[in-house]
This record gives structure tokens, C-alpha cells and sequence, in this order.
């Protein structure tokens, strides 16, 4: 049976196209069963619909609270029973409660080689900081924002000229190729959590 999937998405969804592509061309052997957004009109979920992936929004406005809106989303990513649940895009911090209660593993895509630039405007903050390399980073998601265990990474030259944009599209396009990497590595058994480290085991030899 495929590794299931379901994938948390606030915007357009272009690491959910990466996922999909990916087990299209068989790179990944996973299913995503469902995309959930907290955005009516986010395209991931019109990405997802047209690939016949159930598409949900959750409005947080419906609910009186965060608390009230968690408990909704955890019900509808537990009713597909997913064994990994992947915030590609993801614009909400969810509470430590939502992440205890997962009752799967949670991943995050985040724009920086972390633990560098956590947070938001991460190449921004690159920039700032006149850093001669950048990346991104595949990590487990704990009860601190962009702090759980580094899964993979990939690195990105930073040009004197950049700016947010350019350099935003080149670690998008690394962002594409390390996602369905490290949720390969995850559907094949070979990511260990240890502690704050998470260990990439050596494929079995046959």
C-alpha cells in the first residue's frame, strides 16, 4: 500500500504539483489523499481538485477560536488516516496541542537552511544578514516554529544582485526537488527520529 499523504497549503501549490508530479513519474510511492487549506481560494486547492485529490477548506473563520479551528482541521486529516501529514505553503503556526495530537508525523518546507532565517521573510532576512548562501530545508515539525529536526537540505548561491524575487524562484525550484526527496526517504522507512536529530538510514543492500 502507497505512503499516505495529506498536505496542509495556504497558497498557489506548487510543492503540492512537485509531490504529485513526483509520484507520477514514480519517484515517490505515496498517495496524497486529501489538501486542506484555511484559504477559500487557494489555488493548492485547485490543483488538488483537478487531479481528483479531495480538496477541503477549512475556514478558521467558522470557528470561535484557534483552538475551535484545529480540533475541525484535526478531524478531517484524520478521517483519510494519513501517514504523514506535509505543510507545503502553510501559513499558520499550529499550536502544540495540534501537533501532539497529529497522531502522524508532521513536515515543513521552510525557504532558508535552517536553523538560519526561522520565521517569515526568510530570504529576506538572508539578505539582510549578506549571506553568500541560502537553501532550504525539510524538517519535522515540533512545538517551536521551524526548529524540529532537520530532515535534508539543499543550498543555494546568494548573488550580490538578488533580490526576494530572484532569489525567492531559485531556492523554489530546490524547494521542488528536496520535498519529494526527504517524503520518499519518509514513505520508505529510512528517517529516524532521534531526539532533536533526524537520521537518514542506509538503504538495504538485496
Amino acid at each position: 500500500m502507497a505512503y499516505a499523504l495529506a498536505v496542509l497549503a495556504s497558497g498557489r501549490g506548487s510543492n503540492l504539483e512537485a509531490i504529485l508530479r513526483a509520484v507520477d513519474e514514480g519517484r515517490l510511492d505515496a498517495e496524497v489523499r486529501a489538501v486542506f487549506s484555511d484559504r477559500e481560494h487557494a489555488r493548492a486547492l485547485d490543483v488538488a481538485g483537478s487531479r481528483g485529490v479531495r480538496a477541503v477548506w477549512v475556514d478558521p473563520g467558522a470557528y470561535g477560536d484557534k483552538a475551535g479551528y484545529e480540533r475541525a482541521l484535526l478531524e478531517g486529516i484524520r478521517a483519510v488516516s494519513p501517514n504523514c501529514l506535509v505543510l507545503a505553503g502553510y501559513m499558520r503556526i499550529l499550536s502544540p496541542r495540534f501537533v501532539e495530537n497529529a497522531g502522524c508525523p508532521i513536515v515543513n518546507i521552510h525557504p532558508s537552511l535552517l536553523p538560519a532565517f526561522a520565521g517569515l521573510d526568510a530570504h529576506g532576512q538572508a539578505l539582510a544578514a549578506g549571506v553568500r548562501f541560502s537553501g532550504c530545508t525539510v524538517h519535522f515539525v515540533d512545538e517551536g516554529v521551524d526548529q524540529g529536526p532537520i530532515i535534508m537540505q539543499r543550498v543555494v548561491p546568494v548573488a550580490p544582485d538578488d533580490t526576494r524575487e530572484t532569489l525567492a524562484g531559485r531556492v523554489l525550484k530546490e524547494e521542488h526537488i528536496l520535498l519529494p526527496e526527504a517524503l520518499d526517504l519518509m514513505a520508505k522507512g529510512r528517517i529516524l527520529r532521534e531526539g532533536r536529530k533526524a537520521v537518514i538510514l542506509k538503504e538495504e543492500s538485496h
